[in-house]
């Protein structure tokens, strides 16, 4: 990671549609890795939301390293459920069908990563993972209003019939599901501590607040080197959201003490590292058991 570009003052760039803004980036940045893409997109987007695609699109590649350059998505939640078993959409001969009800920036995404049945009749759940195209024959998004968290980033509902698709090799659980959402708890961290770090800059926070921040994107970029599916990953994963957690007060009174507009975008974006609290904690309660120990 070359932490001098990181830390060298940099122009924001402004804030565009998904796919310009996008584009933006990596005409700045060149063709980064999953890391820098996450940290170089936090550090020169001008909001939360465009932070977190940054995290969201640096997971992905490290989920999928000959993941296209253009922004894609990754398609698991059926019914606000991720569990294979609640799941209908079906891949049967590259050819998929079903729906999928939240994509993060759906109707930017290029590329859409979708979770899909496989398994025979009378046969144990079994998930492949199929790439389809926005727009091709068969794929439709539909889009969702807005939420209130991260209102910049569009969502919306993937309908497939008769998709023609790529089929990845591997199991789509194991290999794909279930270490995105390490992968993504990682590297949306990294994107947003890098956000704070340019507003800490640029607002002139207290020197200790500033280089913890940076203590705190160490520990990612360490992170980022892990396997994703370890439960030793898992602690130390939840070792950085502490760390982040013992951050919030300090936070909070060095927005309340500056700039009216990043104080507004932090009180209304702050929460989107709790959406998946549950889950980390029950990987957590998991890893400690394994690893037979009490923390």
């Amino acid at each position: 990671m070359p932490w001098q570009q990181l830390l060298s003052p940099q122009n924001r760039l402004p804030v565009a549609g998904l796919e310009a803004w996008y584009a933006s980036l990596l005409e700045r940045i060149g063709n980064p890795n999953p890391l820098q893409l996450a940290l170089l997109g936090g550090r020169l987007a001008a909001t939360p939301g465009l932070a977190f695609l940054a995290g969201y699109q640096g997971a992905l590649r490290a989920l999928w390293p000959a993941a296209p350059w253009t922004l894609g998505a990754l398609c698991v939640t059926e019914n606000r459920s991720t569990r294979p078993a609640d799941m209908s959409t079906r891949i049967s001969a590259l050819s998929l069908d079903g729906r999928k009800d939240f994509v993060t920036a759906a109707e930017a995404a290029d590329w859409l990563l979708v979770a899909a049945r496989e398994e025979a009749p009378d046969q144990p759940v079994h998930l492949a993972l199929g790439v389809v195209r926005n727009g091709a024959p068969g794929v439709r998004i539909e889009a969702l209003p807005a939420l209130p968290l991260m209102p910049d980033i569009s969502h919306g509902r993937l309908h497939l019939q008769g998709a023609h698709c790529e089929r990845l090799p591997g199991d789509g659980w194991d290999d794909y599901v279930k270490p995105f959402r390490t992968l993504e708890d990682t590297y949306v961290l990294a994107a947003l501590g890098a956000w704070l770090f340019a507003v800490g800059e640029e607002s002139t926070w207290p020197q200790a607040l500033q280089l913890r921040l940076l203590g705190l994107l160490a520990g990612c970029a360490e992170m980022a080197r892990q396997c994703p599916n370890s439960v030793a990953s898992h602690l130390l994963l939840a070792g950085l959201f502490a760390q982040f957690d013992s951050l919030r007060g300090e936070l909070d009174s060095a927005f309340a003490a500056g700039d009216k507009h990043w104080a507004q975008l932090w009180q209304r974006d702050k929460g989107l590292l709790s959406i998946a609290a549950s889950a980390r904690s029950q990987r957590l309660q998991k890893a400690q058991a394994v690893l037979g120990i009490t923390i």
